[in-house]
């Protein structure tokens, strides 16, 4: 690869883009960051430290972060992931995570060939230039079933009625918030992975990125 390059995904919850956005960075060696992670863990914090939840406690937080601990499975609990599409929607708390991310996207770690972010404005709020842009998506049945088997393999005692409602209430608030809302822009590739296996989903999206990395001379 002669120049590095940037990979940048949007999608609903529950869609695949996470699975696809570590794929993708094995393959080409990128600095891979789940944007929606940090969102998570924020909302982990005020889950946890009520009293202290303020901006200058989550200034602190977010400049020490390691990516590391957005790995943390705790985050995947349905309560967190509710919370978090309701901080997500606070101004000073966008302008907070927004550093840190073009940060990273701008300037992966030497050892990777460029970066590759997921989340819900990447394409044109975080990394609008991006080489490659994707919108994932998936039916909202077939979202909430993968959650539910994802949260069921992590011993959650969870219903599959409460892990849909969930995620229909996630996709109100990220479809319909003022600041940073879930769209498709005109230059991402629609991904739908309803009826597509893990595989045959990556291989779809690596056609893709081979074909535009080799029209741009990366490859």
């Amino acid at each position: 690869m002669t120049n590095r390059i940037k990979i940048a995904i949007d999608s609903p919850a529950a869609a695949g883009a996470g699975t696809m956005a570590k794929l993708i960075s094995k393959n080409y060696n990128l600095a891979q960051l789940d944007t929606g992670k940090i969102y998570r863990l924020i909302a982990y914090y005020k889950i946890k430290y009520p009293n202290k939840f303020n901006l200058k406690f989550l200034k602190k937080k977010i400049y020490n972060l390691k990516i590391s601990q957005l790995s943390n499975k705790t985050l995947l609990n349905d309560e967190i992931g509710l919370q978090a599409s309701i901080v997500a929607k606070k101004k000073s708390i966008r302008k907070l995570v927004h550093t840190f991310q073009v940060n990273f996207a701008y300037n992966p770690p030497k050892k990777f060939n460029g970066s590759c972010l997921d989340g819900r404005d990447i394409t044109y709020n975080i990394v609008p230039d991006a080489d490659i842009k994707l919108f994932i998506t998936a039916s909202l049945k077939v979202r909430a079933t993968r959650r539910y088997k994802e949260l069921k393999a992590l011993k959650k005692d969870v219903s599959f009625k409460e892990v849909l409602k969930s995620i229909k209430k996630r996709d109100e608030n990220d479809y319909n918030r003022k600041i940073s809302p879930l769209v498709k822009t005109r230059d991402s590739f629609l991904i739908n992975t309803t009826n597509l296996t893990k595989r045959a989903s990556f291989l779809k999206i690596k056609k893709i990125i081979d074909r535009k990395l080799i029209k741009n001379g990366n490859l």
